[in-house]
């Protein structure tokens, strides 16, 4: 009873922290806010941050890890509702449409897009954005190509090269005066490229 009680209160540490840590990073950015707002908005101590998190970054990680895990079942959940799940060209204007939809929101912008290139790394962030957004891609091409829908091309360096298409399109959007616009433009051009796999 007493284990349990305290991984529930570890539980709920770390839920304060990383609500606290997602509403400060999504106004102000990484770097304008310190770990001492952090501990005081979420209510603990600093010494809360350092065992769970190590540091700010740590928390910053597991804030964009949340975040990215929301948005991919979001879109996950966005295809398998799709109308005609074996039509690819919809299901990937879908799914596409989802994910360049999310890419207006604010903390999106702040936090997926914006600051974690600066925090993690280039290198780091690519190999987090494959490790999300590569897996529903390489699905839908491995069954596109299984059932003789696209062109005979390797699927993990097409799959590559598509979720760099896509992360530069949420990034247009992200910064365009008028996303709305940027978003139909972009879903187009997206599609517009994938068409070009087709046989």
């Amino acid at each position: 009873m007493q284990h349990r009680s305290q991984e529930e209160r570890s539980r709920g540490t770390r839920t304060v922290l990383e609500q606290a840590g997602r509403k400060l990073f999504a106004e102000n950015g990484f770097t304008a806010v310190s770990a001492e707002q952090i501990v005081i908005a979420a209510g603990v101590t600093r010494g809360a941050l350092n065992y769970h998190y190590g540091d700010k970054r740590g928390l910053f990680l597991a804030v964009l890890e949340q975040l990215e895990v929301e948005n991919t079942e979001e879109i996950e959940a966005a295809i398998a509702a799709a109308p005609a799940p074996d039509d690819l060209l919809a299901t990937m204007s879908i799914g596409l449409g989802v994910f360049l939809k999310i890419c207006q929101r604010p903390e999106m912008v702040r936090i997926a897009l914006s600051d974690a290139p600066a925090v993690l790394g280039w290198q780091a962030w690519r190999e987090f954005e494959a490790r999300h957004g590569l897996g529903l891609i390489v699905a839908l091409l491995e069954n596109a190509r299984a059932a003789g829908l696209i062109v005979d091309a390797p699927v993990s360096m097409l799959a590559q090269l598509l979720l760099s298409a896509v992360t530069e399109a949420g990034l247009i959007v992200a910064h365009e005066p008028d996303p709305h616009v940027a978003r139909i433009d972009a879903q187009r051009a997206l599609m517009a490229l994938i068409a070009g796999l087709l046989r």
